[in-house]
């Protein structure tokens, strides 16, 4: 799941829900207009935000998310 070295877009693509939930955290958006280049942990960092605890919070979405779709 979402790492602090794993790349913005793949995140995105492999997670599009991921989206979502940066959005909901006050995130830009990763999707509308704005391309984000770079890892997951620089996008967080450079937003102002504690990196692994939104990781954390993002891999527990996630988690939940799936199993949902189950």
């Amino acid at each position: 799941m979402g790492t602090l070295d794993i790349f913005v877009e793949d995140l995105a693509l492999a997670y599009p829900e991921a989206v979502g939930f940066l959005t909901r955290q006050g995130l830009r958006c990763i999707r509308c207009g704005e391309p984000v280049w770079g890892t997951l942990g620089a996008f967080l960092a450079e937003a102002g935000v504690e990196p692994q605890a939104l990781v954390d919070q993002l891999n527990v979405f996630l988690s939940q998310h799936r199993k949902k779709a189950r």
